[in-house]
């Protein structure tokens, strides 16, 4: 296969905005699920990314919508979000004010009217549904998952076993005669944290024992979610002194005991950790992932902003001269350089048919899938260390033989080193070192995250590069001694060093993916401890300085 030849011309900026035919109306009726948005099912994913409108049932729906769009909270962009929850007076609509807002856009716009757990069950559905035909408006129903199935099931509680086949859900907002309840069917108690004391009562004395368990499960399948375990003579009172507030599941029944074996949801590693993610925006994401999945509750401060080379004839010269056959190879050393020269391609009309007969190296894996989502593959990745030096060790010597170019792209950081070049530079080979992007400092956090991280209300600091250590200590101070630090790497955990940080944990291996694995393990083994010393479980924000342990994982 033959290089593209020509030089490329830059494009006219000439885009084209067809008008699209105005669709018709129509309106799904979504069931958000009881709060984690993993549960939402695949058609409320489509559905939602479809959407001319949205319209919420709570605060919390924004950063869903946010969430499923793969978009940053609070930036511009997706459907059209309507709070359904208040009308613009501030006051709490109707079901009625609420129906007419659904109808209104209904009618000329597709609608996902998001609702809390299921739009059929314990939810305004309904009569909303019935709105949309009395209106000659269309509309489906997409089932949730129930926040009276889910929210037992994230606390380790089945509703049902073998030997417990029946179920009744009762709502304590309205009168409820418990006498009939005095058997021993299991009990799911909505809206019932106010009038335990009288439910726990009425029903002891309607026949149940007083040492029946019970458990009370606050903001489930959230990492906020806190179960209380009681019996019924005692739930009113470890309630009180638990100051549990609704929103609240409440179980009670013989299958509560089942806790003690399952509870699988607030024995994660990480459950409920603060854990403070220093990166650039845009890179935050799956290690946000990942330690979402071991329980964490992760927030992205942004340390460094990735910005264009403040001279661009430096990179389109290069291009210029990728096109042209000038290089036998092209070496990505980031993510960043990858999005910044498919930028710098795009800008150009060049697609990845310009690569032809070019060999390409990638610095690591999570750099060699941003080539191979752009349809290319990385013909050089380092097995062992996925570093500069990692890929030094793997670079083929020049050969005057084998090579018929002796010349290398290196787009890289503004910031980077120039051990890569040296090196390469060793090995015969002649470097064009290109900036394609500079990393600047970015703005310091709001006050409260500041005031945080210097307090110690954060449980742990993740650090991906030294810059993340030196920004984040230049833009916010430094974390505070009771907070577990983790890095990426030695290098890192060098600079985090220097600037007066104890490290805690340090990756094996510089991914992303396996430092919060590292965490993780730090966390089981911190949380195993305790339990063997007969110690609650607490986080690490909830401990002294002379409580930390340092666990290097290996």
């Amino acid at each position: 296969m033959t290089r593209a030849q020509g030089t490329p011309d830059k494009l006219a900026s000439t885009p084209s905005s067809p008008s699209p035919s105005s669709p018709s109306g129509w309106v799904s009726f979504v069931g958000s699920g009881p709060g984690d948005p993993g549960l939402l099912t695949v058609r409320a994913v489509e559905l939602i990314k479809s959407a001319d409108v949205v319209v919420t049932e709570c605060p919390e729906h924004v950063d869903l919508v946010h969430t499923v769009l793969g978009l940053p909270v609070g930036s511009e962009g997706g459907p059209e979000v309507v709070d359904g929850g208040f009308g613009d007076d501030g006051q709490p609509l109707t079901h009625a004010a609420r129906a007419k807002v659904v109808v209104r856009h209904g009618k000329k716009q597709r609608v996902v009217r998001l609702m809390t757990g299921d739009p059929f069950l314990y939810a305004s559905g309904p009569e909303e549904a019935q709105a949309c035909v009395k209106a000659g408006v269309g509309f489906e129903i997409v089932p949730g998952v129930s926040s009276v199935a889910a929210v037992p099931a994230y606390a380790g509680i089945p509703l049902t076993t073998k030997a417990h086949r029946e179920v009744a859900v009762v709502t304590c907002g309205e009168k409820v005669d418990w006498s009939h309840y005095g058997d021993d069917r299991t009990l799911v108690l909505l809206s019932g944290v106010g009038s335990i004391a009288e439910t726990a009562a009425a029903l002891v004395e309607a026949g149940r024992s007083p040492e029946t368990p019970v458990a009370m499960t606050r903001v489930g399948t959230t990492t906020e979610q806190q179960t209380l375990i009681s019996t019924l003579a005692t739930i009113a009172a470890d309630a009180r002194a638990a100051r549990i507030q609704p929103p609240a599941i409440t179980v009670i029944g013989d299958v509560v005991d089942l806790r003690k074996t399952l509870s699988w949801f607030e024995t994660k590693p990480l459950f409920g950790w603060r854990v403070l993610v220093p990166r650039t925006k845009e890179q935050a994401g799956s290690l946000s992932r990942s330690l979402r999945e071991y329980g964490a509750v992760p927030e992205e401060v942004p340390t460094i902003s990735v910005e264009p080379p403040r001279n661009p004839l430096q990179m389109d010269k290069a291009v210029r001269g990728l096109v042209e056959g000038r290089y036998e190879w092209i070496a990505f050393t980031s993510v960043n350089a990858v999005k910044a020269v498919r930028e710098k391609f795009e800008e150009y009309g060049l697609d990845a048919r310009a690569f032809s007969g070019l060999k390409i190296a990638a610095v690591g894996d999570k750099t060699a899938e941003a080539i191979a989502a752009w349809g290319l593959r990385a013909d050089l990745v380092p097995t062992d260390e996925q570093s500069a030096a990692g890929l030094l060790e793997v670079w083929p010597p020049y050969d005057e033989v084998l090579d018929p170019i002796n010349r290398v792209f290196l787009p890289r950081a503004d910031i980077a080193t120039e051990n890569l070049v040296a090196g390469l530079v060793d090995l015969g080979w002649e470097c064009d070192d290109v900036t394609a992007y500079r990393t600047v400092r970015a703005t310091p956090p709001p006050a409260p995250t500041r005031d945080a991280i210097k307090t110690g209300k954060f449980d742990a600091v993740v650090f991906t590069s030294s810059s993340t250590v030196r920004n984040l200590v230049g833009i916010a101070g430094k974390p505070h001694p009771t907070t577990i630090i983790a890095v990426i790497g030695p290098a890192t955990a060098k600079t985090a060093e220097e600037h007066g940080l104890r490290v805690d944990v340090m990756a094996p291996r510089p991914d992303v993916e396996v430092l919060a694995d590292a965490l993780a393990d730090f966390g089981s083994a911190r949380r195993l401890s305790m339990l063997e010393a007969g110690e609650p479980v607490t986080k690490p924000s909830e401990r002294t300085a002379s409580g930390r342990r340092k666990v290097r994982a290996t």
